[in-house]
């Protein structure tokens, strides 16, 4: 299954059953795991761990090293779950130093042509980040967010689960769960209701969450008076703890 024109590492461990097009470089310290497929001309570098049924399409690069001036050469890593794809000329770094060393993706994410995730990141499972979408290093997304065309994360921000980004939104603070954001620097817009219907919130759990946006961004309300009204509402209504939750751990504030 690895075409004569591949160049695999004998120090790279590659399972039973795995695809590789021709004229693809895989490097030492690079894992791939069992049914994984991986087109031609692509370059994966390690130490990586690639998981299982994974898609790497032609040109990407997955697993090079940081794009950070302070990086010399540290063994650092990139750690990829299951059933991701990359498609054509993305690029995924590893970790660096200063941030413990790793960049990790989890499960069933679509990262589309031109796509960049930096050093340190950490992206969560079944998120999307469409065509020359990028995440600045140490930038952590939560589930089921979805970045649309050209969108772009500055570092260390923080995005909270089924977040929703518009196209070319430029995100320089965090984003708590559930919001849609757009304009550049993005501004909150609404609660992300289309993207939950379809992940089967009910009608009742959506209405709280527009709720919980009203008192957070309509009341006028200062952000601590606001968290806890949400933190009261969340005893009844669980859908809006892991808001309450988010904004526990916000480092660069939140989009206003």
């Amino acid at each position: 299954m690895i075409d004569p024109r591949a160049i695999v590492s004998p120090d790279a461990e590659v399972a039973p059953g795995v695809e590789v097009g021709p004229f693809t470089v895989i490097g030492p310290g690079v894992v791939i795991g069992a049914g994984t497929w991986i087109g031609p001309h692509a370059v994966i570098n390690g130490p990586t761990t690639l998981g299982r049924d994974c898609k790497v399409f032609q040109f990407a690069s997955v697993g090079d090293a940081p794009q950070d001036k302070k990086y010399r050469g540290e063994p650092t890593r990139l750690e990829v779950g299951d059933r991701n794809i990359f498609r054509e000329f993305c690029t995924i770094n590893r970790g660096t130093v200063s941030g413990h060393g790793v960049t990790r993706i989890g499960d069933d994410n679509l990262f589309m042509a031109y796509s960049h995730v930096a050093h340190d990141c950490v992206v969560g499972n079944k998120c999307v980040m469409s065509n020359c979408t990028a995440l600045a290093g140490h930038v952590e997304l939560g589930d089921w967010v979805i970045l649309s065309g050209y969108a772009a994360v500055h570092q260390f921000c923080k995005i909270g689960a089924h977040a929703f980004l518009a196209n070319n939104a430029a995100v320089t603070r965090d984003v708590p769960p559930y919001l849609m954001v757009a304009g550049s620097p993005a501004e909150p817009k609404a609660i992300n209701s289309e993207g939950l219907k379809r992940r089967g919130f009910s009608a009742e759990q959506i209405s709280h969450l527009k709720n919980a946006y009203r008192v957070l961004y309509r009341s006028g309300l200062k952000l601590a008076e606001a968290t806890e009204q949400l933190t009261e509402l969340a005893k009844t209504q669980p859908e809006v703890a892991p808001m309450v939750d988010f904004l526990g751990t916000v480092t660069r504030s939140i989009v206003r």
